[in-house]
């Protein structure tokens, strides 16, 4: 074939071009395709002859136009067989590239079925002549008309042809192709649309290519779509895979399981891709922000974790986390709305949480996603920072938050706290950075709250202790600052990392070195910092022979460390390193009174845990209590006052606790001969039971002199007579103080030893009388004293009777009835004041361990029993205030000072909310410890207990009315109400009781009032929407209260009893307070909607509601907001007193106002985007804010403006130039121009909205009243006699103004 290769050649190197087209006219159609196919297997003249064929075929002859289109034909297959060599293919698709213009129509539209059939049977091979293809699809769309079956198309539509019989195969080969074919936008969202209806169709593996393609594809458009239909198609595989997983099986056998490693690899590469995208098109990283900034809705666990890959983008780093942070904290808070409301539960059942996504990308993250890891580490401490503790007023922060955490604020830095610990646990090289960061704010954020990083560095050693002794380093480091950290950090601190020091002698060693120095320290917390150290490392390190933890309680427990210990660990090693740690804390003796205090604290819990150190611990404390003891017995007082006390200049400070001193000295006795009387297998060395039996009846004669001497001396002896100077602006005075709060615990500390050692005998029990009987007669000095300064102190001084002390002791005076003890008991039970103090005493533990989470004294730290006291003390107070009826108690009122039924009560009260807020899973268990039976039948027995007291106290008559029991009742049935479910018949049962007692209670009790409908509304809120609740409320104020109208008489309405004209201003607030609570769900729904029509009309476009339906949300905010329309305009009528109440009110209107606006704004979207009708309850809801909220306003507002007027001429009448009256009157007054300036913007939109509806609203609006100037009904009467003429009454109209009464259309508005 080689002479006709070089005869075309030659040809068309020629002039003549008619030789050329005879010589190609006289070749058969197998004869050329021979020779070009020859000439391109061999490599050689190929691109010359074919440029002679096409040279000799001219376009506008029909057999050059086949031979063109012949050419075509063949070489488009012939490049795709593999087997001309690459260069050559290349060259021949290039040259075909260039001649593709010439070709006719017919010729084009043959070219594109070709390159579509081979496509869809996957003949494509190389996929190299595919870049002849757009350039055909060029060219077609550019044809005027072609023939398509019977009839004619143009290019553009059969361009659109080709484009969807190629969607519609399964390949991703024609992708490319479309890269370089100009697209319409209808076009391309044709075809992106296809492409991700496909994805669904094909092979997991082959998700990855086709997401790269479509994000080249999207920088001709459509980048919306194309990451919605990406992010979407992983959002349902993830739902698809965690159902399988939860039912074990596919449930639909057709559906193949997806293999969750594949899936995540596969997601994985897939981010990858989209951010390779995104830094190279910034459009496509603004367009993927922008979806998610309105709502967070359409967030996943996929997307999360693609936007904390782009976060890796410095440019977005910000954008992302302030996203997220919005994210989080909105999702955190509409589920607290939700959870508070049955109302929203009903019209939305469904929460999407954002803190479970993202755990869960933290989950997926595992799959090798390094690119999510540390956007995960940034989020977590973004969260942390942001919404941890801040700091309380002078810097101070609240001691021992509530382990729960209850703010939206809270749950944030928690779920920052969960996101770092599981990313600590699964990846290890995030481990070091995420280690140094937490140790890194511990040591330098002195000035604010770090329990939030100290809970998680206490979590990261329980869970990997071993991983963080890899970097011991770190934490040894840290060491070198605890002298300057605060103490509360020291302590969380050391506490934290004592797991690790058993295991590790470096870290303790550096530990030891660090607290030695701080020993010495010249500030006073690294002291405090040194013997908290020291004694957190006495109480975990066991001397052999000492008890097991578990006799010992112990609260920190390392048995999550399964180590081999060395032999130089081992308990005897420990005694020595103990003993040395004991010298050293014995210098503190002749330190601060803090310092000594937490080591008195501290030596208890180091005795129970290492019991081998007890005659070290007594022998200190005994040397240390001879000091102050008086060895003469015949001498009065048994103890020296003067050595703990110290003086600087006139400043008087206290040296020595001695009532702590005495008080560790008498519960480490009393520890060690418990323990003593049980048989302790250990024991048997004699020499130290001798040695220790010494000390033991030494102290005790001590302790029993003490309290003879102590029953004997009288106040003179302590210079604490009646008679004494207690003003705290004396320095005799402060002593005074100082020696009394001594005296008073050395008084508590002798009863509880004495009561202990009586063993139930009367005389005993006679010397705690007398002790107690000095005791009450120092405190009522003190009280009387304090109460003439001039801030009355009646607190009593922190009690040091220890917790466990008090819950026995309360069990035995109220329900020991044993006849072997009942006359001793009878000493105590005959002393009210003996009760009362063991009462009172139990409220200021039970207070102490609400605020700070423990208590002083032993066990006081420990969670377990002091939970088990606390039940105990439940159980004996509960029966004591059922069993003895208050009306028994008169004592009580005629000294003005609470009775013990409502001491009890109080203590009820402080313990179900403790145990709420500390121990909140434990509280049936609290409930329960009664009696046996189910949770829920034991918190349904206490609430018809407290219901039945409460009944008791309100069918009793007002004079015999107790108020503040009554609300102590009301406010435990409240907490204990918590606890019900409230789809359970007892909270059905709990509302009909409180509804039935709020209509028939008629007590004029402000804060009863009060508190019984807060408890109400707590409640119903739960059941149903509160807004017709709200209704009779406000028609019963108005009611009670009268007219803004003198001469109009109110219709008399009672629903609720409880409102009368004296509660009626509270409940007014009250109802108020409510209203706003209603408007916030309101508002909430609407902004819902707002988002959903918005997305709604980005998508899909999706209309819209039939005219005869109404979408649920917005048919229940019409209804809400028509009955709170109602119900404020029953409250814009009632005659408020100014103050509180007139200004809450207005402040009200004003936001009602502005939540109309927001509808009305909304029905503009809607109207906009969806062309639909007007809801015919929306219409009515216009009609009645126009017709009735509206002028009442202006008239409530007049009747504000003239009460503030009168009431400050009757100041200047007094000549009263008060500043701070004038500036509240200033912020009253306020409220005024803000009601009519939302009242004028809700009128502006709703004309608005009347001319896109086409409804006419404004018909139901009554003319605003011009406020510019003010009629004088005198002068205009006078003005109106006078003058007959029209035209000079109008102008009178102008000049001094009023209510305008023509019609909109008539009349010009002022704007």
């Amino acid at each position: 074939m080689k002479p006709e290769v070089d005869k075309i050649v030659s040809l068309s190197n020629g002039d003549s071009t008619t030789e050329l087209q005879k010589y190609l006219s006289s070749l058969t159609n197998d004869q050329l395709i021979t020779v070009i196919t020859n000439s391109a297997l061999k490599g050689k003249k190929v691109g010359t002859m074919i440029k002679g064929i096409f040279k000799g075929s001219p376009p506008s002859s029909a057999e050059g136009s086949n031979r063109r289109l012949l050419v075509y034909q063949h070489c488009i297959p012939l490049c795709e067989s593999g087997d001309l060599q690459p260069e050559v293919a290349a060259d021949v698709i290039g040259l075909l590239m260039l001649e593709t213009h010439t070709l006719s129509g017919p010729s084009l539209a043959q070219l594109a079925s070709l390159f579509v059939e081979a496509i869809k049977v996957g003949k494509m091979g190389s996929g190299q002549s595919l870049e002849l293809f757009p350039t055909v699809l060029t060219a077609l769309a550019a044809c005027e008309t072609l023939s398509y079956g019977k009839g004619e198309l143009s290019g553009e539509e059969y361009k659109k042809q080709v484009i969807n019989s190629l969607c519609s195969s399964s390949t991703i080969l024609f992708l490319p192709t479309f890269r370089d074919v100009p697209l319409s936008s209808d076009e391309l969202q044709f075809l992106v649309e296809k492409v991700l209806r496909m994805f669904t169709k094909m092979d997991l593996q082959e998700i990855p290519p086709l997401v790269y393609q479509l994000l080249l594809l999207s920088a001709k458009g459509c980048k919306k779509q194309v990451l919605d239909g990406i992010i979407s198609y992983f959002k349902e595989q993830d739902i698809r895979q965690e159902e399988e997983q939860k039912h074990g099986e596919s449930l639909d056998l057709e559906v193949q399981s997806i293999p969750q490693d594949q899936l995540r690899h596969v997601e994985g590469t897939a981010i990858l891709h989209v951010v390779f995208a995104i830094r190279l098109d910034h459009e496509l990283g603004r367009e993927f922000l922008k979806s998610f900034k309105n709502s967070y809705g359409d967030l996943c666990p996929f997307s999360v974790a693609l936007l904390l890959s782009v976060a890796r983008i410095q440019r977005y780093e910000e954008q992302v986390f302030d996203l997220l942070k919005g994210a989080i904290v909105k999702s955190f808070k509409d589920e607290q709305l939700q959870q508070g409301s049955k109302f929203l539960q009903d019209l939305l059942p469904g929460h999407c949480s954002v803190a479970q996504m993202i755990l869960d990308t933290v989950k997926n993250s595992v799959f090798g996603w390094d690119h999510v890891t540390q956007g995960l580490v940034q989020l977590g401490f973004y969260l942390m920072d942001t919404f941890g503790p801040k700091p309380g007023p002078f810097g101070k922060t609240t001691e021992g938050s509530p382990t729960t955490a209850r703010t939206p604020t809270q749950q944030a830095c928690k779920l920052g706290g969960q996101v770092l610990l599981q990313g600590f646990k699964m990846h290890e090289p995030i481990r070091g950075e995420i280690l140094e960061q937490v140790l890194n704010r511990l040591v330098t954020k002195t000035a604010s709250p770090v329990n939030h990083y100290l809970d998680l560095f206490s979590d990261i050693v329980v869970s990997a202790p071993m991983i963080l002794l890899e970097s011991s380093c770190k934490v040894t480091e840290t060491f070198d600052h605890l002298s300057y950290l605060p103490l509360a950090t020291v302590q969380g601190l050391l506490k934290a990392i004592q797991p690790l020091l058993k295991v590790s002698m470096s870290l303790k060693d550096a530990l030891i070195l660090v607290l030695r120095k701080a020993m010495f320290s010249s500030q006073l917390d690294g002291r405090k910092s040194a013997v908290t150290g020291f004694l957190l490392l006495l109480k975990n390190f066991k001397v052999l022979g000492s008890l097991a933890s578990s006799q010992c309680s112990q609260t920190v427990s390392s048995s999550q460390i399964q180590v081999d210990v060395h032999s130089r660990y081992n308990s005897a090693a420990n005694e020595a390193f103990c003993l040395e740690i004991l010298s050293s804390l014995r210098r503190c003796l002749g330190q601060q009174a803090d310092v000594r205090l937490m080591l008195y604290e501290g030596f208890y819990d180091v005795l129970r845990r290492n019991s081998q150190l007890a005659s070290s611990i007594m022998q200190t404390l005994f040397s240390q209590l001879r000091r102050y003891y008086e060895p003469e017995q015949d001498l009065m007082p048994p103890v020296k006052l003067e050595p703990c006390i110290t003086a600087h200049g006139d400043q008087v400070y206290l040296q020595e606790p001695l009532a702590h001193l005495v008080s560790c000295t008498v519960h480490c006795l009393l520890w060690l001969q418990n323990m003593h009387r049980s048989p302790d297998p250990n024991a048997d060395e004699s020499d130290e039971e001798e040695e220790e039996e010494g000390y033991q009846s030494e102290l005790q004669t001590i302790l029993e002199s003490m309290t003879r001497r102590m029953i004997k001396s009288e106040l003179e002896d302590f210079e604490l007579d009646k008679s004494a100077e207690f003003s705290m602006g004396s320095s005799v005075g402060v002593r005074n103080n100082i020696y009394a709060v001594l005296v008073m615990g050395v008084y508590e500390v002798l009863m509880e030893y004495n009561f202990v050692r009586a063993n139930y005998s009367k005389s005993h029990f006679e010397d705690i009388m007398e002790l107690f009987n000095h005791y009450h007669k120092l405190s009522e000095i003190l009280k009387e004293k304090s109460g003439k300064g001039r801030v009355p102190s009646h607190k009593i001084p922190r009690s040091l009777l220890s917790l466990g002390f008090i819950s026995t002791l309360l069990t035995v005076l109220f329900r020991d009835s044993t006849q072997s003890k009942e006359e001793a008991l009878s000493v105590l039970r005959s002393s009210g004041e003996f009760v009362r103090y063991a009462v009172s005493v139990a409220v200021q533990k039970i207070q102490q361990l609400e605020e700070t989470g423990h208590t002083d004294g032993p066990d006081g730290q420990n969670t377990e029993r002091t939970f088990r006291f606390l039940c105990d003390m439940t159980s004996v107070l509960m029966w004591r205030y059922t069993n003895i009826p208050s009306m028994v108690e008169d004592t009580g009122k005629k000294e003005k000072r609470c009775s013990l039924s409502q001491l009890c009560l109080e203590g009820l009260l402080r313990i179900f909310t403790t145990c709420q807020q500390r121990y909140p899973d434990r509280m049936p268990q609290l409930l329960s410890n009664m009696d046996d039976g189910s949770v829920t039948e034991m918190n349904f027995f206490y609430i018809r207990q407290f219901q039945r007291a409460l009944f008791t106290q309100l069918s009793g008559g007002e004079e015999e009315f107790n108020s503040k029991e009554a609300q102590l009742l009301v406010s435990i049935l409240s907490v204990l109400s918590r606890q019900l479910k409230p789809s359970s018949q007892p909270f059905v049962q709990m509302i009909m009781w409180t509804v039935k007692i709020c209509k028939e209670t008629s007590f004029e009790d402000s804060a009863f009032s009060k508190g019984l409908l807060s408890l109400l509304f707590n409640l119903h809120v739960l059941y149903k929407s509160s807004a017709s609740l709200l209704l009779e409320l406000c028609q019963d104020i108005h009611s009670h209260l009268g007219d803004i109208d003198q001469d109009v008489e109110v219709e008399n309405q009672s629903h609720f009893a409880v409102v009368n004209p004296k509660t009626a201003a509270t409940v007014a607030l009250l109802v108020l307070s409510q209203v706003d609570r209603v408007l916030d769900e309101v508002d909430w729904l609407i902004a819902r909607k707002k988002c959903q029509t918005a997305s709604d009309k980005s998508g899909s476009g999706e209309a819209t509601q039939t005219a005869g339906q109404q979408d649920p949300i917005e048919k229940a905010v019409t209804l809400q907001l028509g009955t709170l329309l109602t119900a404020l305009n029953e409250l814009i009528q009632t005659s408020l007193l100014p103050g509180p109440c007139t200004v809450t009110l207005l402040r009200e209107l004003s936001r009602t106002y502005t939540i109309l606006t927001t509808l009305v704004k909304y029905y503009i979207q809607v109207c906009i985007s969806q062309h639909s009708t007007l809801p015919a309850r929306f219409e009515k809801l216009v009609k009645l804010s126009g017709s009735h909220l509206t002028p009442q306003c202006y008239a409530f507002i007049t009747y504000v403006q003239v009460q503030l007027s009168a009431d400050d001429k009757k100041r200047k009448k007094k000549n009263e130039v008060n500043t701070a009256a004038s500036a509240k009157l200033l912020r009253d007054t306020k409220a005024i121009p803000n009601l009519i300036f939302s009242i004028e913007q809700y009128e502006k939109y709703l004309i608005t909205l009347s001319k896109k509806s086409k409804v006419n609203l404004m018909q139901y609006m009554k003319l605003s009243t011009s406020r510019d100037f003010r009629i004088i009904a005198a002068t205009l009467d006078a003005a109106l006699q006078e003058q007959d003429d029209s035209q000079e009454v109008s102008t009178l109209y102008s000049v001094t103004e009023s209510q305008q009464t023509q019609e909109p259309t008539q009349k010009k508005r002022k704007q």
